[in-house]
């Protein structure tokens, strides 16, 4: 990501620069069980020359926060160059007292011992395993007793490929998390076989193109080359797509293929004689064609120099750490023009676009309250693209023929010019002119006590003033964690909430910020332990999906757990689907978007975060709908936060599929229904179990798909249910799906299965 006013840093690798601190590195060929490495002793396991070490790692922008990686250990590089290839468990951090251990049982486990817990392992126990090896490649190996690698580090890439290294078509490089927008980026191969580099899951910004023959993307791998070229390579080791870096086939000893934290993909060469790394090929040349680069702080541009950077020309604060667009109004709106300039929605990534005149596109988007920015293409298409978000980003260049139109407030008369005329002047009356002294005794005792009551109300006044002036500054400068939530004390809690005076669920209130921003409070058990607490907050802080709930802060004091997420306008679905009145705004059309909507969204979960997580209590509660009525998914990973709860996917494919009958049939609960339900579906009778509330257009194929998957995802046998990356695919139609037996069916026990050898039968079929 790049900062204002200059573009990344001055070194490549500056963001990922680790403190490596060791004592006695441990040189050997093989590494036994139960060997170990700590933050304390500051101890290394090194290849046998020498060239890469693991070990732990202290991010300088986090200090006490630990990580385990494999870097560069060469001699022939200085400490500063030593950059890290492979992170174990990537965004796991841990604390100072945490250890690395190659256990008895054959696991690699990082433990953090402060928690006392373990944060990540190999998940090896079942492989008999005897020992490890790190190989001069920068390869890390788990062996049996044979001496066959069952676990390597290659096959668990992070954000960097080393020559020998293959990334097939199920794997991902995403970047490092340094910020909130980095980590949406990630490399990988499409079901074509091409390699794309995407943000979020969405957004396409740059692919490899080929044209040689259509072999299976199954069968291919994206492979760096010691020679300094990246190649597809299908099984044979042929290549059918190649990017030759500058200096390739020269004389290099590291090379290294990076995703970058500002989402660009590099090649970089290791070069003596200047001691440093060489970028000699990237993706995405022009690096502000790469999507959202400048994130909420700006529009990428091009100084004096060449080099790009970030500017924001419309900033409406003088916070350097603020957004660079933040509209509240309480008057009326005007356009602001910006010439050869181009802008895009970043929250969410997509925008209405609309065939019409320059003019009129201006027009459009002042007259509608919800849009915050217009880009008129102006090259002969005539699109105006509306924005309704303030998270947008863009790019300026003289050579776009591109115009930008950005709201902003319109500026209220402050005072009545017209100054106040006094009255006229009354006529003097006639006073005596003897001194009364009891009179003056008088006038001065009451003036002085009229003084001292002024100057009393005064000083209440003036500290009232001031308290009220700190309360709003704490509150509009709250703390921020290392992951960027707002960290609040309970009595800026009850502040927000208005003591907690409007409920809007079961646990949850709606509060504003003083910014008027409204917030989402959720009351959590106060017994949930401190470490728990705080592995949730870490873990779900750094999600961030246009389909989740974002998390925006918590608070955390003795007897009080509070997270404060943001305000989804319209509440959840289990309002309309209670409400015989709000239930005709649940069309056919937004209970199936609603349904395949909230499937990525765990899809996401479970498979598009660096680790798995598990929603663990997925319901129509907890499914929200927003002023356009697009679903997000709330309260997402608190099932870890509870010790009975250690959920895996097969329970949120079982409530996924509860949720589908749900929206189907209108019932809250359908459980005991689901008999019923399945008996009209095999008499073909699909209409008796749609909601009677539903005017006409049900589409009966997508209801035929929609039961279908929900009877899979209702399995009794958990081994029988899909997978809710197989469950996106059937909602989208890429994928069929069989006739699935009775969801309540015992019929193939797990214990029969195992038995028999047979394997349950599979829901999907390509």
């Amino acid at each position: 990501m790049l900062e204002q006013g200059n573009f990344l840093f001055n070194s490549p690798f500056l963001p990922c620069v680790f403190f490596w601190f060791f004592l006695f590195p441990v040189v050997a060929s093989q590494i036994p069980l139960g060997s170990k490495l700590s933050v304390e002793e500051n101890n290394l396991w090194v290849s046998p020359r020498g060239d890469f070490a693991i070990g732990f790692v202290n991010r300088s922008d986090q200090p006490y926060q630990y990580s385990v990686g494999i870097r560069f250990n060469s001699k022939s590089i200085p400490v500063p160059e030593q950059t890290v290839v492979w992170v174990a468990g990537a965004d796991v951090t841990v604390g100072n007292k945490s250890f690395f251990q190659l256990s008895q049982n054959g696991e690699l486990v990082l433990v953090d011992s402060l928690k006392g817990v373990t944060v990540w392992t190999s998940n090896t126990s079942e492989l008999a395993v005897v020992s490890a090896l790190l190989r001069d490649d920068g390869n890390l190996f788990l062996l049996n007793r044979k001496q066959e690698v069952v676990w390597q580090s290659f096959d668990n890439p992070s954000d960097t490929l080393l020559p020998g290294q293959n990334l097939p078509v199920h794997k991902t490089l995403r970047a490092a998390s340094r910020n909130s927008v980095s980590s949406y980026y990630s490399l990988y191969m499409n079901a074509s076989g091409q390699l794309q580099l995407k943000w979020e899951s969405d957004v396409i910004y740059w692919s490899s193109y080929w044209s040689r023959g259509n072999p299976s993307s199954s069968n291919l791998g994206a492979v760096l080359t010691s020679g300094g070229v990246l190649q597809l390579v299908d099984h044979n080791q042929e290549p059918v797509w190649s990017v030759f870096g500058e200096d390739h086939n020269d004389s290099v000893n590291f090379r290294l293929l990076k995703l970058d934290i500002d989402g660009n993909l590099r090649m970089y060469s290791w070069v003596e004689a200047t001691a440093s790394w060489r970028s000699v090929w990237q993706a995405v040349e022009n690096q502000c064609n790469v999507f959202a680069t400048c994130g909420e702080h700006g529009i990428c541009v091009f100084n004096a120099s060449g080099s790009p950077e970030c500017q924001c020309p419309f900033k409406t604060t003088s916070s350097p750490s603020s957004k660079c667009f933040a509209l509240n109004c309480e008057s009326n709106y005007s356009m602001d023009t910006y010439e050869h300039t181009f802008l895009y929605g970043i929250y969410p990534p997509n925008e209405s676009i609309t065939i019409t005149s320059l003019q009129q596109c201006k027009e459009l988007c002042i007259q509608d309250p919800a849009c915050t920015a217009a880009t008129f293409t102006n090259d002969g298409t005539a699109q105006c693209r509306m924005k309704t978000s303030p998270y947008f980003s863009g790019h300026q260049n003289p050579s776009l023929s591109s115009i930008s139109f950005v709201k902003k407030c319109s500026d209220p008369i402050a005072v009545n010019p017209h100054a106040f005329r006094s009255s006229p002047a009354q006529s003097p009356v006639k006073r005596s002119h003897g001194l009364c002294i009891s009179c003056l005794i008088g006038a001065a005792s009451g003036t002085f006590v009229l003084f001292a009551i002024v100057q009393m109300g005064i000083g209440y006044f003036i500290y009232r003033r001031r308290y009220q002036i700190l309360r709003k500054a704490a509150l509009a400068n709250p703390g921020w964690n290392s992951k960027g939530l707002m960290m609040l004390p309970f009595t800026e809690i009850k502040d927000i909430t208005g003591n907690f005076k409007h409920q809007i669920g079961p646990g949850m209130y709606r509060g504003e910020l003083p910014n008027h921003q409204p917030v989402a409070v959720k009351d959590l058990e106060n017994a949930i332990e401190e470490r728990k607490f705080r592995a949730v907050v870490s873990k779900i802080g750094s999600i961030h999906h246009k389909n989740l709930v974002r998390l925006d802060g918590y608070c955390f004091e003795l007897g009080h757990r509070y997270l404060v997420y943001e305000y989804v306008k319209n509440g959840s679905v289990d309002k309309y689907i209670e409400d015989d009145e709000l239930s005709q705004r649940l069309t056919w059309k937004r209970r199936v978007d609603i349904c395949i909507t909230v499937a990525r969204a765990i899809c996401y979960l479970h498979t598009g975060c660096r680790e798995f997580i598990s929603h663990g209590n997925l319901k129509c509660s907890n499914v929200v709908l927003d002023k356009n009525y697009e679903p997000k998914v709330s309260e997402f990973g608190l099932g870890t936060a509870h010790l009975e709860a250690s959920y895996g996917g097969e329970k949120d494919v079982e409530d996924f599929g509860k949720m589908v009958l749900i929206l189907i049939t209108g019932r809250p609960e359908v459980q005991d229904a689901w008999e019923w339900i399945y008996e009209e579906w095999i008499q073909r009778r699909l209409e008796g179990v749609v909601d009677k509330r539903l005017d006409d257009g049900v589409d009966l194929k997508e209801l035929e798909r929609l039961l279908r998957i929900a009877f899979w995802c209702l399995q009794t046998n958990e081994h029988m249910r899909p997978s809710m990356g197989e469950v996106v695919k059937v909602l989208e139609g890429t994928l069929t799906v069989d006739p699935p037996p009775p969801p309540f069916s015992h019929r193939l026990s797990e214990e029969d299965s195992l038995e028999s050898g047979s394997k349950p039968p599979s829901p999907v079929e390509p």
